[in-house]
């Protein structure tokens, strides 16, 4: 969420220039597919696409809104998401993210807004409930996909908006949210961010631990994509049910960027019984686009600082607009995507993988052939053309995110 919107004024270090000369070669025993036989795979994959329960676990529509309402049922303009395109990608159950900005944290005004972009995914389930359907459980994703109408479950992004009280933890679980990113993109009450070199808490504050605690006990996922990766260590060890990084990729394809997780992190992830959802945001998945996005990046930053503008100025987005318009940054491909499956199904099996693609939340760096949310198929002719079961694509698009949640939930049940 914000991805792109909200990265603090801090380069991101230890970027190696060198580009990555190739990735992991596939590591699938079966022999690639013949070429002449795409036409087949591509009909298989979209039947696939409609069979199989798909989930992505973090989608950014609600923030979307924030800057422009559009009528979602029908096909919008703008936007990774709406209810048509997500029919045509086979996609069934999407996480609305309750992103709610670092600045938030120093106003006071966090809660405030968490609830209202929760009122506001109420509000588009209260327009169209013949189309879209809160889920707060695994069985209501099942229940609401056998109706045939997208279910909205919601993870909170960031946080602040518990501020120091864990009253607010069951307040924002009793209104549906079912996973809570720690932090965003400065370090908060709870945990250092990987965005921040301040490391205020060397990982989780002393409050974090109780947070992990309390929410171990509602049977809350906590999402560890934005901490620091001495925080994901705490948390795991802290941690009595498995977690999750909702929008993270490997690290490997991008050399010293904390935001994505390492090998023994994604090794100790999956050893806890967890899951990493790949981010589909182009930085995440190359180093190409990674060193491209983190120039425009500097740049927006240099002019926000320079012309005294929040991040939400209409003049900052203007300049955006320009800076993405007359150099557009390197774009990732859906064979990307499916290499950073390809290295966490080698490190790890098939068990621990999922989608988190953060559609709506990394403005227009989605990888070509994986656009939006209608293009989900092609994801997934790439990994039948690798050897990848139909079996093992259902884990992948949805089963993987379904054991842990229940597995969160009867963690708390004890």
């Amino acid at each position: 969420g914000g991805e792109m919107r909200s990265r603090p004024a801090r380069r991101v270090l230890g970027l190696s220039l060198v580009m990555l000369s190739g990735v992991l070669a596939c590591n699938r025993d079966s022999d690639p597919v013949p070429v002449t036989d795409y036409e087949d795979l591509t009909a298989r994959s979209e039947r696939l696409a409609q069979e199989i329960l798909i989930i992505d676990t973090h989608i950014d529509v609600p923030y979307r809104m924030e800057e422009a309402e559009e009528d979602i049922s029908l096909r919008t303009e703008g936007g990774d998401f709406d209810y048509p395109r997500a029919k045509a990608g086979g996609l069934n159950a999407a996480f609305m993210s309750i992103f709610v900005p670092s600045e938030l944290q120093e106003t006071g005004e966090a809660k405030a807004k968490a609830d209202e972009l929760i009122d506001r995914v109420e509000g588009l389930v209260e327009k169209w409930p013949d189309k879209f359907a809160i889920a707060s459980s695994p069985e209501e994703i099942r229940e609401q996909f056998a109706r045939g109408v997208i279910s909205l479950p919601m993870g909170m992004e960031n946080g602040a908006p518990i501020g120091e009280d864990l009253v607010n933890l069951q307040h924002f679980f009793d209104r549906g949210i079912r996973y809570i990113t720690l932090t965003h993109g400065t370090d908060n009450q709870i945990s250092d961010s990987s965005y921040e070199e301040t490391r205020k808490w060397q990982g989780l504050s002393p409050f974090g631990h109780e947070v992990v605690a309390e929410m171990n006990r509602l049977g809350m996922m906590i999402d560890v994509s934005h901490i620091t990766d001495e925080a994901f260590y705490q948390v795991l060890e802290l941690s009595k049910a498995p977690v999750i990084a909702s929008h993270s990729s490997c690290r490997h394809f991008t050399p010293g960027w904390e935001r994505n997780m390492d090998d023994d992190m994604i090794r100790a992830l999956a050893e806890s019984g967890g899951v990493i959802q790949i981010n589909f945001g182009s930085a995440f998945l190359t180093e190409e686009a990674n060193i491209s996005s983190t120039a425009l990046w500097d740049k927006m930053e240099a002019y926000a600082e320079e012309n005294d503008l929040s991040q939400d100025d209409e003049q900052l987005a203007a300049y955006r607009e320009k800076l993405f318009t007359e150099s557009p940054p390197a774009l990732a491909d859906v064979s990307d995507v499916a290499d950073h499956i390809d290295h966490v199904v080698g490190l790890t099996g098939v068990d621990h993988v999922g989608l988190g693609s953060d559609f709506d939340g990394v403005g227009p760096t989605t990888p070509t052939g994986l656009r939006d949310v209608s293009d989900l198929p092609n994801l997934i002719r790439v990994l039948l053309e690798r050897g990848y079961s139909d079996e093992e694509i259902a884990k992948i698009f949805g089963g993987n995110t379904m054991r842990v949640w229940g597995d969160v939930e009867r963690a708390a049940a004890g």
